[in-house]
């Protein structure tokens, strides 16, 4: 049986992901697991598979090996992939410079949501108060009646 080191190529052949490839980023162990996960990585602009968790025994190992360390980047992955001719050899469509600079800047997209939520959060304070105010002065005009 290939061991599932960092770098070793990967088919998924459970799940949503089935049949795409992915590379080893990360050996995942602790008392509970014993060596049945590892953290993938498509990366999902070069072959649609996210940076996930899996277990073992839903991969299938290919002779490929990828030079990257551990943890590597999604940019350092496809690098890999470039470099040991992978992407010709699985058919794979290369992302383009600009697919790459939006998918660095989506965590930065998150936190705009946030900015955003804010405001609303504010907007939805205020009305609040203005219907307490409202009850209070509907009270203060039927105690004077």
């Amino acid at each position: 049986m290939v061991s599932l080191n960092v770098g070793r190529v990967c088919i998924k052949t459970v799940g949503r992901e089935a049949g795409k490839y992915a590379a080893v980023v990360k050996k995942l162990s602790d008392e509970k697991s014993k060596d049945s996960f590892v953290l993938i990585t498509g990366p999902k602009l070069l072959t649609d598979v996210k940076r996930r968790r899996c277990n073992v025994d839903h991969l299938e190992p290919t002779q490929h090996i990828l030079e990257i360390k551990e943890d590597a980047t999604d940019e350092e992955v496809i690098e890999a992939y470039k470099k040991a001719g992978l992407i010709t050899k699985f058919n794979l469509k290369l992302p383009s410079a600009a697919e790459v600079k939006a998918e660095k800047n989506k965590p930065e997209k998150k936190e705009e949501k946030q900015k955003e939520e804010k405001p609303k959060e504010k907007a939805k304070e205020k009305k609040e108060e203005k219907l307490k105010e409202e009850k209070k002065a509907k009270k203060e005009e039927k105690k004077r009646k």
